[in-house]
């Protein structure tokens, strides 16, 4: 019998036994969140501050998913270059993974895929404020294993809005994956950190499909 899990229900656990995926143990292995970040401009600083103050300000009452898109997610995508070609933007993607044996059925929908044809290259979660993000990774690594093309290396992002973090993935032979550390909007200049990691990967992806 053929077990149909939604995928808010998705869990490391269930990923791990299900399809086998492990955790890189090569420090190495997700670079691209650290080295060779773009420089920002004034003017992008200036926004991105502008946007932690109204973040700062709407979340005196609770933020709710639809905000944390509106005001966090789509200027941090316009900035990265996002809304440009090569990509293309699809919201509330439905996406669906089974095991090896297909005796699990994973199904659920993306917030926000970014991608280019034929190729998915960046996967967005966004979340409830108040949610850990920790409930959302797995989701988002169970909808990146749903990849058509796993020969190359896949990007994941989830945010809820005050934090952020950012996901790799490889499929070849065994599926591994690595997460940058988790960073915040409250913290320094996190928030301009995480538009420089977009960007690069954005470079990094059109260079790719070029």
């Amino acid at each position: 019998m053929v077990q149909i899990i939604q995928g808010k229900d998705v869990t490391l656990a269930g990923l791990i036994e299900q399809f086998g995926l492990q955790i890189a143990d090569d420090e190495g292995f997700f670079s691209e969140w650290e080295q060779n970040l773009p420089e920002l401009s004034e003017l992008e600083k200036q926004s991105l501050n502008q946007v932690k103050a109204e973040y700062l300000h709407l979340s005196l009452y609770p933020v709710l998913e639809p905000v944390v898109k509106m005001v966090v997610l789509s200027p941090l995508l316009r900035l990265a270059g996002f809304y440009q070609p090569p990509f293309y933007i699809a919201s509330a993607q439905e996406v669906e993974i089974s095991s090896e044996d297909e005796g699990t059925v994973i199904r659920g929908r993306i917030d926000i895929l970014v991608f280019h044809p034929p190729f998915w290259v960046l996967v967005i979660e966004a979340k409830r404020a108040q949610y850990s993000l920790e409930v959302a990774i797995p989701q988002v690594l169970a909808y990146m294993l749903a990849r058509p093309d796993n020969a190359k290396p896949q990007y994941g992002f989830v945010t809820n809005g005050r934090e952020f973090q950012f996901i790799k993935l490889m499929q070849q032979d065994t599926p591994k994956y690595s997460l940058s550390y988790t960073l915040s909007l409250n913290r320094g200049d996190d928030l301009h950190t995480v538009v420089k990691v977009l960007k690069h990967l954005a470079n990094l992806i059109s260079q790719k499909v070029q």
